[in-house]
């Protein structure tokens, strides 16, 4: 098989596994909320720029837990296992072989700041997990990072178009105090819900809150509804 056959199954592998989810996806509030919260001018997919509580910074503050993994490409890998039919991992030679994608999103964090219009190159989400093949009955992932963070989702929110596992950041390789080589971002949902330094993605057929749910923050995240805490 040649690689251009190879990628084009792994595109239509993810597209398969996008369609089985999309009414979740479109129902969504991000999506599909008509009067979303909020101030400023109008962003992309017609929402206030600015949600509710946020503030815009210029910078990118660093949070963390305390530790730091210092990861090189050569040592990085993810996993995908869990409620699927065919566990996955990945090194990083694999995992930039997988098609790579480019977008402009917002980055909203729970501590009130909001980064706007960072550019990103990665890999789509639903791309890796579409290649371990889920089972019917996954409807949640458990993420989990090198540093031992934690966060859960429901698997449609894995699946949007802008859920990237990001390698690079505006042009450049992704710093390590932002969870560099890798890290997941959720632009629809505040930042604690994509972890830096990720390491794998357990699909799950019940949830299973992560290391800041168990702390009260909320499982569901979405910026414009001010939904911080659960």
């Amino acid at each position: 098989m040649s690689d251009d056959e190879k990628q084009q199954r792994i595109v239509e592998a993810r597209l398969k596994l996008r369609e089985r989810h999309l009414a979740k996806i479109q129902g969504s509030a991000s999506m599909s909320d008509p009067r979303p919260m909020g101030s400023g001018a109008p962003n992309r997919h017609g929402m206030p720029k600015v949600p509710p509580g946020q503030h815009v910074t210029k910078s990118w503050p660093v949070l963390d837990l305390g530790v730091k993994p210092n990861i090189s490409t050569a040592q990085w890998s993810l996993t995908v296992d869990g409620a699927v039919e065919a566990p996955v991992r990945l090194d990083w030679a694999a995992f930039m072989a997988l098609p790579q994608v480019e977008d402009v999103s917002d980055f909203h964090c729970v501590t009130t700041w909001s980064l706007m219009d960072s550019k990103w190159k990665g890999v789509s989400a639903a791309t890796v997990i579409a290649l371990a093949r889920p089972r019917e009955s996954a409807q949640y992932a458990l993420l989990h990072a090198s540093d031992e963070y934690t966060t859960n989702l429901e698997l449609f929110e894995l699946l949007k178009d802008d859920v990237l596992l990001v390698h690079t950041w505006n042009d450049q390789p992704l710093p390590r105090d932002h969870g560099g080589p890798v890290r997941l971002i959720t632009p629809q949902l505040y930042a604690w819900k994509g972890p830096k330094w990720i390491s794998r993605i357990e699909l799950l057929e019940k949830n299973q809150r992560g290391f800041w749910e168990d702390r009260g923050y909320s499982d569901t995240a979405h910026p414009w509804r001010d939904d911080r805490y659960g």
